[in-house]
């Protein structure tokens, strides 16, 4: 059994994200110690990391639970895990449109600027702009 600052050494994690899941439901304790500390397993270890991993991808805590049912599912049909997995990729494609949009518009502003010490200077004046950028959700 691992107190919880040696599940959340082990797993990468920080205590307080740890604490966070097991809060949620997400990553449960295996137990109490006698004075109160929570206790995890070799499971719930594995479970910690598999959820550190499934974040560094981007899922939300809603999906790294949908997928911790499916991963403890062994009768589970691959194509649900695929069908988030596919999902993830789309939402970050947009994303990566939506940050090269930010790119060129950024990129066109700072060349727009002289850089020099005049006070005037276009990122700032685009900045305080009503308009939108083109393509970004607000």
């Amino acid at each position: 059994m691992y107190m919880i600052g040696d599940a959340a050494k082990a797993s990468g994690l920080p205590t307080k994200t740890v604490r966070y899941y097991a809060d949620v439901g997400l990553v449960k304790p295996d137990a109490r110690s006698q004075s109160g500390y929570r206790l995890y397993g070799h499971a719930e270890l594995k479970k910690l990391i598999f959820v550190r991993r499934a974040r560094a991808f981007g899922f939300s805590v809603d999906e790294c639970r949908e997928l911790l049912d499916l991963y403890e599912d062994r009768e589970r049909p691959s194509r649900e895990v695929k069908k988030l997995a596919l999902q993830r990729i789309g939402e970050i494609e947009m994303k990566m449109e939506e940050l090269q949009l930010l790119h060129h518009e950024l990129s066109h502003l700072a060349e727009a600027c002289r850089g020099d010490d005049r006070p005037d200077c276009p990122i700032l004046s685009s900045f305080a702009d009503d308009e939108e950028l083109p393509g970004l959700r607000p």
